[in-house]
């Protein structure tokens, strides 16, 4: 393999040493947040979704946060491999507008047009996502509490620098500034522990449905919170991946292996982890999971040398169309890495498997 690196936990290396890997084995797929980078996922999302899972009829959990959480969605419309399709081209082509004097666009105004691309996008289908057969969707907020209960001009920053602070701390004491709120698919158990980090379930309906989805994907400062989600605490939602960026979870064993296309080998509990390199190692947690991910090096030839991200708004500024055909070409190289899995499900060989 050229472009695609595999690696797994201890307990998912062994499962495969020993039974190679079927649809029927995967009982969870992850969906991290981070922004555009998941866009090189798309071929892998169109095969596991479109192919590989589809032989099966058991049922299988979806997690995911931020555009993880909108993949994962995705994943339920009848016809995935054409709403993967149209993900790619409705995220590759959004178009924000700054005003003169600013280097970005206003957090209201990018929160309107993205609420506008989910209306067009799941509109009329949310039920396909609530009543799909087969899979289980959970999307993963952060939900404010105390000072962050409201968004507000000194609130919202003083309680994201008490969250940091409190968070190089002790992870889980950042739950006195927010906590993990997840949406799943009425009477689903969340296919994971929640003894890490304060966590509430919500169930999903088609009254929460849009904006649950859209505060998994709020960016604090960038977008802005969602408050008041139906059925669920009252109070100021933002971006799941703040309190779960890459869903670092406790993952339960008897649900089978968890699957996880990702854009990296790390696996970084929350935003705020970034930073502390330490955290990035893996964890008893991740035991059952396998990660496809791409070599760094293959990650190096794309353009600019790196997977789209969010610096690509500012770097390219109001070129849409350079900035498309950059993403486009990343995503297009992407196939290589779909291609490689195809290729290696074929005859699941743990001797290119690489520890987690």
């Amino acid at each position: 393999m050229q472009a695609l690196r595999i690696y797994a936990g201890p307990e998912a290396w062994a499962h495969i040493r020993s039974e190679g890997l079927q649809p029927s084995h995967v009982g969870v797929v992850a969906g991290a947040a981070g922004g555009p980078k998941g866009l090189i996922l798309g071929p892998l999302d169109r095969l596991i979704f479109g192919e590989w899972l589809a032989r099966e009829a058991h049922p299988v959990d979806l997690v995911g946060a931020s555009i993880g959480a909108w993949r994962m969605a995705t994943a339920c419309l009848n016809d995935p491999v054409q709403a993967f399709l149209r993900l790619e081209r409705d995220y590759i082509g959004q178009d924000y507008e700054v005003p003169p004097g600013r280097k970005r666009p206003s957090a209201r105004h990018v929160s309107e047009r993205f609420g506008e691309s989910l209306q067009a996008f799941y509109g009329g289908r949310i039920r396909e996502v609530l009543e799909h057969p087969r899979y289980r969707v959970h999307i993963v907020t952060s939900r404010g509490r105390h000072v962050l209960a409201r968004e507000g001009g000194w609130r919202t920053p003083a309680g994201y620098l008490g969250a940091y602070l409190t968070n190089a701390l002790h992870r889980r004491a950042m739950g006195a500034w927010l906590e993990r709120v997840v949406f799943s698919t009425r009477a689903t158990p969340l296919p994971f522990a929640t003894h890490d980090y304060r966590t509430r379930q919500v169930w999903l309906d088609e009254a929460n449905f849009m904006p649950a989805l859209q505060a998994s994907c709020s960016i604090p400062f960038l977008l802005e919170a969602v408050h008041d989600i139906a059925g669920a605490p009252r109070g100021a939602y933002w971006d799941g991946g703040i309190t779960d960026y890459h869903l670092h979870l406790a993952y339960r064993p008897e649900r089978g292996l968890v699957l996880y296309p990702h854009f990296q080998r790390q696996v970084v509990p929350g935003w705020l982890d970034k930073a502390w390199k330490w955290r990035h190692r893996a964890t008893s947690f991740l035991d059952h999971v396998l990660v496809l991910a791409p070599d760094p090096a293959w990650v190096s030839r794309l353009p600019n040398g790196k997977l789209p991200d969010r610096a690509d708004f500012p770097r390219y500024g109001a070129d849409l169309p350079a900035r498309m055909r950059a993403w486009g070409a990343a995503v297009a190289a992407s196939q290589q890495l779909a291609d490689e899995f195809a290729q290696w499900l074929q005859r699941p060989d743990p001797s290119v498997i690489l520890p987690l």
